[in-house]
């Protein structure tokens, strides 16, 4: 079975390569998801044929020469600490390919995103598996390009600003890695990264590892993102296409921390212990800014992006305590971020295309009752990342928390317990602007803001009949309103706008009167028999109950026949195919954290071996 490792390199770069001819450019998507699928297919079998018995042992190894001149192999394999991540990296990708069946880029050409995506996945799972620490570092960088253009060419309107930013950040970090890889290099002698953490750093001066360490720390921290390198992270968030954003934060982001498990602490020992302060401090630090950024913040996707701030802050809390209770925290958040962040940018693509908007005040509240299951899972989602008992965000910040309370010998208790203190204190706050954005945009009651230009009562007997609202009363009335509105609801300004249009005969097209937010999904429409529901009716409250309103409104203003247009969709199949997946995972490593602890922790203590005391 050593030929799953290349298999499932191969593949996704087969599929890119085939994606490019006409033929099955007509289908890209269709493609995408046969590709992806194939490549889900190839990790479970490698999970399946994985011995449990030894996860500490690299298993299904393929270690073929690659630069014979300089010593350099193409060398995979699979162990403890990188299975989870490739299953991991191969069903985002899938659920990525399924969520854009059912929704297709917005900036278009979407054979170009089937081509990008499929050459991310090469470098995403490649990076997972690697064994030499040039391929490792090929891999790493092989993301970086694709990720650009997914977020320049099919990103926001500052889409060309933040894929600029991420790739100078991301190319500076480069940089700085591929330093300290070399000085491994010429201090060890091999690229090996088995035979490298099997030395634990033995042959190799305590002062190269401390220089080696720094570099490569660097390096990594940029991915991760560790405070202050985080900077790009926001803007390519909030600017990247939904599964741009679930890819970065599911995965990129794991190919950061997961370096510093395989390369940094293994190989370089002494340099961990000697730095493992500095890097608990700035982790710290990531935690308490992030959870103060994300209270200041009004972009949903924004405010997720700031959380991974936070979250990846544990992560590192839990890598600076150099324990095996820590590392095995650290592993455990890694995956349960993926899969809980990969859920809520899923979720807040699904708002921003719906409402047209991210902005938490713009979006009025209330939308349990608009949206009931849209609005079900985003809470959901926000309870498993503000770190619920039994869900999969509590155990792997528990576990850093308490690698913190107990640092390795030689580290200072004292200051480690401060960092427990405040990691702890970002809990608090983590719950706190989580629930303070579901009481902005889930619950509460729905805020309707956009007034008729004409009256919804009919006039009184005595009284001459009253016009109803134009299309150009409800766009000026929007134009007066701005961006101060206290908020503004796009979609059903925008409903309201075509409603109109249809009922005075207006001139404008089906496409230019409808917001994009809507006519990606559609209009929901029903039947019944109820006079006039278009106009006033496509104000309502939601798909629940704009029929209702919209039928009582045309009843009093003309006794005209026709359906109720309901701008609101709840969600879709395609949606729904992608989220639960990872909803039930959720659930699954929250009720059953062994299924994951028992393949981390046998490959955390062989990783520790005797360079880091317990």
């Amino acid at each position: 079975m050593s030929w799953l490792p290349i298999a499932l390199v191969g593949v996704p770069l087969l599929g890119a390569v085939v994606a490019i001819v006409p033929a099955v450019r007509d289908r890209a998507v269709a493609w995408g998801i046969a590709v992806s699928a194939g490549v889900l297919v190839l990790a479970v079998a490698l999970a399946v044929a994985f011995e449990y018995a030894r996860p500490a042992d690299m298993q299904l190894q393929s270690d073929r020469p690659w630069i014979p001149g300089l010593g350099l192999r193409f060398h995979l394999g699979v162990d403890g600490v990188s299975l989870p991540l490739v299953v991991l990296t191969a069903l985002l990708t899938f659920l990525c390919f399924v969520h854009l069946a059912g929704h297709p880029p917005e900036g278009g050409r979407p054979g170009a995103l089937v081509v990008t995506l499929l050459v991310l996945e090469v470098g995403m799972i490649g990076t997972f598996l690697a064994l030499d620490l040039l391929l490792f570092f090929v891999f790493f960088e092989v993301v970086l390009v694709p990720m650009y253009f997914v977020i320049a060419l099919w990103g926001g309107a500052g889409r060309r600003a933040a894929a600029m930013k991420f790739i100078l950040y991301t190319l500076l970090g480069s940089a700085v890695l591929l330093i300290g890889l070399l000085v491994v290099w010429t201090q060890a002698g091999t690229l090996d990264m088995v035979a490298l953490a099997g030395r634990h750093g033995s042959g190799m001066a305590r002062s190269a590892q401390i220089l080696a360490f720094l570099a490569i720390g660097l390096g990594l921290a940029v991915k991760t993102p560790m405070w202050p390198l985080h900077t790009w992270l926001p803007d390519a968030h909030t600017e990247a296409p939904t599964v741009g954003s679930v890819l970065l934060a599911g995965v990129l982001l794991k190919m950061g921390s997961y370096g510093f498990a395989r390369i940094a602490i293994p190989v370089l020992p002494e340099g961990a212990a000697a730095l493992a302060p500095w890097l608990g401090a700035f982790a710290v630090a990531g935690i308490a800014y992030g959870s103060l950024a994300c209270l200041a913040q009004r972009d949903l996707k924004r405010m997720i992006a700031y959380s991974s701030v936070g979250h990846m802050g544990f992560v590192l809390l839990g890598f600076a305590s150099l324990t095996p209770v820590g590392l095995n925290g650290a592993l455990f958040a890694n995956v349960a971020h993926g899969l809980i962040t990969g859920l809520l940018f899923f979720l807040a693509g699904a708002v921003k295309e719906r409402y047209g908007t991210a902005d938490m005040v713009r979006l009025g509240g209330g939308m349990l009752r608009r949206l009931p299951y849209v609005a079900s899972l985003l809470t959901f989602a926000c309870v498993a990342s503000l770190g619920l008992p039994g869900l999969a965000g509590f155990w792997g910040e528990m576990l850093a928390l308490l690698g913190a309370f107990r640092p390795a010998a030689g580290l200072s208790r004292s200051l480690f317990l401060v960092f427990m203190a405040v990691g702890g204190l970002g809990t608090v706050l983590t719950a706190a602007y989580f629930l303070v954005m579901l009481s902005r945009v889930t619950h509460g009651r729905a805020v309707e803001t956009v007034p008729l230009a004409g009256p919804l009562e009919p006039p009184e007997p005595d009284e001459p009949p009253r016009p109803l609202a134009t299309a150009e009363g409800v766009r000026d009335v929007l134009s007066e309103a701005g961006e101060a509105a206290e908020p503004v609801e796009p979609v059903a300004a925008g409903a309201a706008v075509a409603a109109l249009d249809r009922e005075g005969g207006g001139q404008e097209t089906q496409e230019t009167a409808r917001p994009s937010a809507v006519a990606d999904d559609g209009w929901a429409v029903a039947d019944d028999g109820r006079a006039g529901a278009t106009g006033a009716g496509a104000l309502g409250a939601g798909a629940a109950d704009a029929g209702q309103t919209g039928g009582q409104t045309g009843g009093r203003t003309g006794g005209q026949t026709g359906r109720a247009r309901r701008p609101f969709r709840d969600v879709t199949a395609h949606e729904l195919a992608a989220w639960l997946p990872l909803v039930a995972l959720i659930v699954l490593f929250g009720l059953w954290p062994k299924a994951l602890l028992a393949v981390t922790t046998p490959a955390v203590q062989s990783l520790l071996g005797s360079g880091v005391a317990p």
